[in-house]
């Protein structure tokens, strides 16, 4: 495929350990509005002793689901992907007169092979809502959204703090300091009754970040298998020149040990990769692989 570039600013980046092929085919299977957008591929000569065995293979592929388009990695075992980010596929029977039964039908996909958080059924949110991580390890919430209700996309990145921290009010609001067209939108508070909560805890949340729709919570029945964030799960942001590099690196890495090629960890040790929006075309130069390994903080002149 042909190299391009996304207009979507924020970019969910998915970890796999050399699954990342077979991933993309399942989801491009499981979601009919989807479609496969580029694949780049680890250079035939020049690789790091370590990843050798990916020469000539896809290092990343794009692809859609709906609204969204996502990137994976395929790469080695280094990174898991946790519970802390999923993803919230709103069946709108506003939109979709058979939504419940197009539900339906996703969830048994993902399930098969996958581990079920929360079976599928009524919620006090919901009409019908389940959790469930799939065979690749990326966790999803399948629900009936009220029909009253604003529109909200099909696909929502959800993101999952832990009660006893009440961080999701502080993250929200200084995410939507640092992106452009952002703000937080609706926040709703646990009830004053529920005397087991961290003041300030949020029950659930909408934010918009560069005019994406993004979701938060402290949650208090998160899983027990609960994994906080990590690089398995990371937000490319893609920036349009090295005064957008500067800025956004500067506002989100907080964690210098794990700054490299690009990758950053913020204040809250959520994992972004902050890149040129031509990295495909910085990457045909002579010897770009060499060099970008050796970047913290990509800087697009040292690829001349």
């Amino acid at each position: 495929m042909d190299a391009t570039q996304t207009s979507q600013k924020v970019v969910p980046s998915l970890w796999f350990d050399h699954v990342a092929r077979e991933a993309v085919d399942f989801y491009l299977t499981v979601f009919p509005d989807s479609a496969e957008t580029h694949v780049s591929r680890y250079p035939e000569q020049g690789l790091p002793e370590f990843q050798q065995e990916f020469a000539g293979q896809p290092v990343e592929i794009r692809f859609r689901i709906a609204n969204l388009e996502f990137n994976a990695i395929n790469a080695g075992p280094e990174f898991t992907k946790g519970t802390a980010i999923s993803f919230l596929l709103n069946f709108d029977p506003a939109t979709d007169p058979h939504a419940a039964e197009h539900l339906d039908d996703t969830w048994v996909h993902l399930a098969d092979g996958g581990e079920v958080f929360t079976d599928l059924g009524p919620q006090p949110w919901s009409a019908r809502y389940g959790s469930v991580r799939d065979r690749f390890g990326v966790t999803w919430q399948l629900m009936l959204p009220d029909p009253k209700g604003d529109p909200r996309p099909f696909v929502v990145p959800q993101i999952t703090f832990p009660h006893t921290a009440a961080t999701a009010r502080t993250a929200m609001d200084y995410w939507t300091s640092v992106f452009p067209d952002a703000h937080v939108g609706a926040v709703m508070g646990y009830p004053d009754s529920d005397t087991s909560q961290v003041p300030g805890a949020v029950m659930f949340a909408e934010f918009q970040l560069a005019g994406q729709w993004f979701s938060a919570m402290d949650s208090w029945d998160a899983p027990s298998n609960y994994a906080p964030f990590n690089e398995g799960v990371s937000f490319i942001v893609n920036c349009a020149d090295q005064s957008e590099i500067d800025h956004f690196w500067d506002a989100l890495s907080s964690v210098p040990e794990a700054e490299q090629c690009g990758w950053c960890k913020d204040r809250f040790d959520m994992s972004w990769q902050v890149v040129p929006d031509n990295m495909d075309d910085l990457m045909t130069k002579p010897d770009a692989y060499r060099k970008m390994v050796a970047m913290k903080k990509i800087v697009i002149a040292d690829f001349d």
